[in-house]
């Protein structure tokens, strides 16, 4: 009881003492741990060296050109990092390999609902393009690195139309998808993950809206046709006007008459007016 009391008082009265205490027993643990690791693998590798020929075969893994193996020794990455392509040698009845697949992978965000910053409700799928690059950080940052890269892909889409009005995501959806694949980036690199390309798919807008949006376009095009033909008749009259003001009297009653002769109806009957000089000078002679 004595001796129980001084180490409860040393350790509630000096603390600092009882934390380097501690760091010094887990030092001694993890270095006994080293060595019995070390001691294993020495005999493993003695005994794979008396039994070659049997165990060579057990031994030896293939790793394709594409993919990379991440190796647990007694639960540890081994020093070295990845292995592959091709052939290495490990010890069995220590060591764990995780094989990493380094091509490009992509796939479908299912539609979205979400809402845009003026409160229009739309539905978005998009699809994402991704590939590992650092196969250690791949397998032990994170433990279903497709899910998690999935699932961060729906919520990155979702707050990335949050913030863009509709007109916005109807004519800036190339930016719009670069946004979202710099945020991506930014949130996976840190798994060993590179996104190469994000974009959006397809756009689906109430019925409602649609309908008005169809109503403002036709109005536009209608408008738009109108200033056309206004404009053409524009022309085309200061072209007459140009035209008649080149022409002399006579060379004016000579295009009239020319015009009247390429008048050619028999059902319809025509009214002209006559050349206002020979209505004077029918008038003179019966005075």
């Amino acid at each position: 009881m004595p001796g129980s009391n001084r180490v409860f008082c040393e350790e509630e009265c000096f603390p600092e003492n009882s934390k380097h205490i501690s760091e010094d027993a887990g030092g001694r643990s993890g270095g006994v741990m080293e060595v019995f690791g070390a001691v294993l693998t020495l005999l493993s590798a003695v005994f794979i060296l008396f039994t070659f020929p049997l165990t060579a075969w057990m031994c030896a893994k293939v790793i394709q050109e594409y993919e990379r193996a991440v190796i647990f020794r007694l639960g540890r990455v081994v020093r070295g990092g990845t292995k592959g392509p091709g052939l290495f040698w490990f010890i069995p009845w220590l060591d764990v390999i995780q094989r990493v697949d380094l091509r490009t992978v992509s796939f479908n965000i299912q539609p979205q609902e979400a809402l845009t910053a003026d409160g229009v409700p739309l539905k978005v799928d998009a699809v994402v393009f991704y590939r590992v690059v650092d196969p250690s950080l791949w397998v032990t940052r994170v433990q279903n690195g497709y899910q998690a890269t999935h699932t961060l892909a729906q919520t990155t889409l979702r707050a990335t139309l949050g913030t863009h009005t509709l007109t916005d995501v109807l004519t800036q959806r190339t930016s719009i998808a670069r946004r979202m694949e710099g945020a991506l980036h930014a949130a996976t690199r840190l798994w060993g993950v590179e996104v190469e390309r994000v974009e959006l798919k397809d756009l689906a807008l109430p019925v409602t809206l649609q309908r008005c949006m169809a109503s403002e376009a036709e109005a536009a095009r209608k408008a738009r046709a109108k200033m056309i033909v206004a404009e053409g008749e524009v022309k085309a009259s200061r072209a007459l006007q140009e035209a008649a003001s080149g022409l002399s009297p006579v060379a004016f009653h000579l295009r009239y008459l020319q015009a009247l002769s390429s008048v050619q109806s028999s059902t319809s009957v025509v009214v002209f007016p006559l050349p206002e000089e020979l209505l004077h000078l029918l008038f003179s002679e019966q005075r």
